[in-house]
C-alpha cells in the first residue's frame, strides 16, 4: 500500500511539473519534449489537484488521465507539441450553427465533448431544457440498491438485445425500396434528408434497407408529399433547402481527442459495475454517434485519417438540427419495428426505427403512460426481477454512459421495468429484438425525450 501511494505521488508530481513547464510556454508552436494536462473543454489545466482528490488511469491509447472519485474526467495528458501546434486551427473553426443554438450553455455531453462543438455543429443532442433527473419511485418493483447515491436514475435492467432466430416477416413489414444504380453517396443523401425531416433512418451508412424504407413512408405521412428516392436531383434540392449538402468537413478538436474514453466495454456486468463510467471507446465511436453515422462508414469516408490528432479534418454527415415539438401520444408498432410521435393535433411529428420486444419476452400490450425522463441514466442489474447474466446473482449498480445497457436516455413507463431507452449498439436498431423495452439509437431517444413529459400516452400495437 505504501509503495502504491509513493508511486502515485511521484507520478502526479511528475505530471504537475510537466504541466507547469508547458503552461509557461502556452502559445509557442513546436514545443517538444513535454506534455500538458488538457481538460474536457480543450484547455490546459492551470492547477494540479491534490493526490487525495484524483485517480490516475490509462486510456485506450496509453495516455494518463486524471479522474475524480465520482468518475468525472479532470484532464488527459497530451503531448504539448500536438496540443499547441494544432489547437489554433481547431479553435478557429467557423461554427455555422452557433447563432441558431439556443441551448449552448447546457449540454448533457459537455463532459466529453468540446463545449463549443457538440450539438451545435449537428444538432445531435439538445440540452436538458424542461427535463429533471428524478430518483426512482420507491413503489417501483425495484430493490433499494437501484438508487444511486450520486443522484443518478438507475432504470431496471432489460436483457441484452438478441438476433431474431428464424423470424418470419410481418405482413405489415414494408418491402425494401429498390434503388436503381445509386451510389453510396446518393443513398447517404437520402438518409440525411430523412433524418433532418424527423423521419429517422437509424444509423446513416450509405446503404438502402428496411429502416430507410420505413423512414421514407413516415416522411410522406409527416409532410403529406411523395418523393421518388431514385430522383437524386430532387433529394439534393430538398437537402439544399433543409441545410445544405449531406457531407461536410469537420475539424477534430483537442477535447475530441482527449475523451474521456475507456479501453473496452466488458461483457460481464460485474466488471461494468467497476468502471467509473461507460464512456465511448474511441474518437471514431464518439464522432459516429454525434453525427448519426455507422462507425465503419465514418472510417471508410476518411481512409488514412488519424482521428486522435487535434486539427485533423475529416468528412462527416450533417444531420442538421433536432426535431422539436410537444409530443402528446406515442405509438410503438411492434410489427413495423418503429415508434411514431404525435402532437396534440394528431399530426405526426417524428418517427424512429426501434427494437421492440420479442416472442419470448414481449412488450406490453395496450396503453401505458410516461412516468419520468432521465438523461445519462445509470443502470440496475437485478437478477430477481429481470434475468441472470453469467454468474452474477446480486444487484449491481452499473454507471452511466453512452455504452451503458440503456444508452443515454431512460423514459420510464407506467408498467414497471419497461421503458423507452437508448442503446450502445445503434447499428442493430430495427434489425434485432429487445426483451420487452423499446430501444432507439441514443440520438433518437434523446430527441424524443426532449419532446415528452410525464403523462404522455404510449400505445403498443401488434
Amino acid at each position: 500500500m505504501l509503495k502504491t501511494r509513493l508511486a502515485m505521488t511521484a507520478l502526479i508530481s511528475a505530471i504537475a511539473l510537466m504541466a507547469t513547464q508547458a503552461g509557461a510556454q502556452q502559445g509557442i508552436r513546436g514545443y517538444d519534449g513535454h506534455t500538458v494536462l488538457v481538460t474536457p473543454e480543450g484547455e490546459v489545466l492551470d492547477y494540479m489537484p491534490e493526490t487525495s482528490e484524483v485517480i490516475v488511469r490509462t486510456d485506450s491509447r496509453g495516455r494518463r488521465v486524471l479522474i475524480d472519485h465520482y468518475g468525472n474526467l479532470i484532464a488527459t495528458e497530451m503531448p504539448a507539441d500536438s496540443y499547441f501546434g494544432r489547437n489554433q486551427q481547431a479553435r478557429n473553426y467557423d461554427d455555422p450553427y452557433a447563432a441558431q443554438d439556443p441551448y449552448a450553455s447546457e449540454d448533457p455531453y459537455r463532459g466529453g465533448f468540446d463545449a463549443r462543438d457538440p450539438g451545435r455543429v449537428t444538432g445531435t443532442v439538445r440540452r436538458n431544457d424542461g427535463i429533471t433527473r428524478m430518483p426512482l419511485d420507491p413503489q417501483d418493483d425495484l430493490d433499494t440498491a437501484s438508487i444511486d447515491p450520486r443522484g443518478n436514475d438507475f432504470p431496471p435492467a432489460p436483457a441484452p438485445m438478441t438476433e431474431p432466430q428464424g423470424q418470419q416477416a410481418s405482413p405489415r413489414d414494408e418491402p425494401v425500396i429498390q434503388l436503381k444504380n445509386k451510389s453510396q453517396a446518393e443513398i447517404t443523401a437520402l438518409q440525411v434528408f430523412l433524418d433532418r425531416e424527423g423521419a429517422s433512418p437509424g444509423v446513416i451508412d450509405g446503404k438502402m434497407g428496411s429502416n430507410v424504407t420505413k423512414a421514407l413512408k413516415a416522411w410522406e405521412q409527416i409532410s403529406g408529399e411523395t418523393l421518388d428516392p431514385n430522383d437524386t436531383e430532387s433529394v439534393l434540392e430538398r437537402l439544399r433547402m433543409s441545410g445544405g449538402m449531406p457531407i461536410v468537413s469537420y475539424t477534430i478538436t483537442p477535447a475530441d481527442a482527449a475523451g474521456p474514453y475507456v479501453a473496452e466495454i466488458p461483457e460481464d456486468y460485474a466488471h461494468k459495475a467497476l468502471l467509473p463510467r461507460l464512456s465511448f471507446t474511441s474518437t471514431t465511436e464518439m464522432l459516429a454517434e454525434r453525427f448519426h453515422m455507422d462507425e465503419g462508414y465514418l472510417k471508410a469516408l476518411n481512409p488514412g485519417a488519424d482521428f486522435t490528432i487535434p486539427g485533423t479534418i475529416v468528412k462527416v454527415v450533417d444531420p442538421g438540427q433536432p426535431k422539436t415539438g410537444v409530443v402528446a401520444r406515442i405509438i410503438a408498432d411492434k410489427a413495423r419495428k418503429q415508434v411514431f410521435a404525435y402532437g396534440a393535433d394528431g399530426a405526426l411529428i417524428s418517427a424512429y426505427p426501434a427494437s421492440i420486444g420479442s416472442s419470448d419476452t414481449p412488450s406490453p400490450s395496450g396503453t401505458v403512460t410516461v412516468e419520468r425522463v432521465a438523461l445519462d441514466p445509470g443502470y440496475t442489474y437485478n437478477p430477481k426481477i429481470n434475468f441472470q447474466q453469467g454468474a452474477n446473482d446480486k444487484v449491481l449498480a452499473i454507471p452511466p454512459g453512452p455504452n451503458g445497457p440503456v444508452g443515454t436516455v431512460w423514459i420510464a413507463l407506467s408498467k414497471p421495468t419497461y421503458g423507452i431507452h437508448g442503446t450502445p449498439e445503434p447499428s442493430k436498431i430495427g434489425r434485432t429484438q429487445s426483451h420487452g423495452c423499446i430501444r432507439l439509437t441514443n440520438w433518437d431517444a434523446t430527441e424524443l425525450a426532449k419532446m415528452v413529459k410525464p403523462g404522455v400516452t404510449v400505445e403498443f400495437i401488434d
